[in-house]
């Protein structure tokens, strides 16, 4: 099968501390983790570290860190004949705060004004694709030229640009602030809050819905039996990334003829098991730790 990711494109520098910094003061940290970061960049990299046959679509800038993103991907075999390295466009950077103790990241993210957009057409067919809303038009052109293909969107932020692509895919897979914003509902962490929630985007998209909850799990429909499928309890080092992680898995699972409930099982695992290192691409499980731990979820 082939995969195809579209989105944003980033640099992530990760300094682990103990305790988050104060104000106007200093402190001094072990050494700092580097890589590639983005929804669609992240998932892409975990399917092709899963042994799939991936596309990356999106750009960054023709700088050193632009250059960096080109050869971790290709360090995991990822065809970035799609991946735009623009002159004078600074790739974005993100600087991260991973507090060990707590598992919570502070990201401060610089990102210029003007953003380009992808224009090299890609009329190519795939079988599978991901896409975040970050690449609109071209998202939307692939998805309208590939309407037999398994897709996904990762609805991270309620944006117009990813709200737009919502009624295109087969699995509207949303964060609960996506699920939150765009709905305007109440959410009290009741089920009936949920229900109502998740309603509104399926009455709206018309497509299957995954509400993603964090350490708590995720939200969806099964055979007309609402289910709130749990994750695993791991004590986090870092959540950097963990989301992007549990979308690339999922759409591995659900290409590779999974139910939704084991997918969405599977997509929980995955996401948890990458809290435990520091760095959103060097948190990602590989696929045979992934299912050697199944049996955590099947005691759940």
């Amino acid at each position: 099968m082939k995969y195809l990711t579209i989105g944003h494109a980033s640099y992530d520098i990760t300094f682990r501390v103990d305790k988050y910094p104060i104000e106007n003061t200093k402190q001094r940290v072990g050494k700092h983790i580097d890589c590639g970061g983005g929804p669609a960049s992240n998932a892409g990299y975990l399917l092709a570290l899963w042994g799939c046959d991936v596309s990356f679509q999106g750009v960054a800038g023709n700088d050193y860190y632009g250059e960096m993103i080109k050869a971790e991907f290709n360090s995991v075999n990822v065809d970035t004949t799609y991946l735009e390295l623009i002159d004078n466009f600074e790739t974005d950077l993100s600087i991260i705060i991973a507090n060990s103790t707590n598992a919570s990241r502070t990201i401060i993210t610089s990102k210029d004004n003007i953003v380009p957009k992808c224009s090299m057409p890609n009329d190519n067919k795939y079988d599978v694709i991901l896409v975040d809303g970050e690449e609109e038009e071209m998202s939307k052109r692939v998805l309208l030229n590939n309407k037999s293909a398994i897709k996904v969107i990762d609805a991270g932020t309620c944006k117009p640009s990813t709200v737009s692509l919502c009624p295109y895919v087969d699995y509207l897979v949303c964060s609960k602030n996506f699920a939150l914003d765009y709905t305007k509902l109440e959410y009290d962490g009741s089920i009936d809050s949920l229900i109502k929630i998740y309603n509104k985007l399926v009455s709206d998209f018309h497509n299957t819905v995954v509400i993603t909850l964090e350490d708590k799990g995720c939200f969806t429909k099964i055979d007309d039996e609402y289910k709130l499928i749990p994750s695993i309890k791991v004590k986090a080092v870092d959540t950097t990334g963990a989301g992007d992680i549990f979308h690339g898995a999922f759409t591995y699972f659900i290409s590779h003829n999974y139910s939704l409930l084991d997918t969405c099982r599977l997509s929980n695992l995955t996401g948890a098991l990458s809290t435990l290192k520091v760095g959103g691409r060097y948190s990602v499980p590989k696929l045979d730790a992934v299912l050697e731990r199944r049996n955590l979820i099947d005691i759940i």
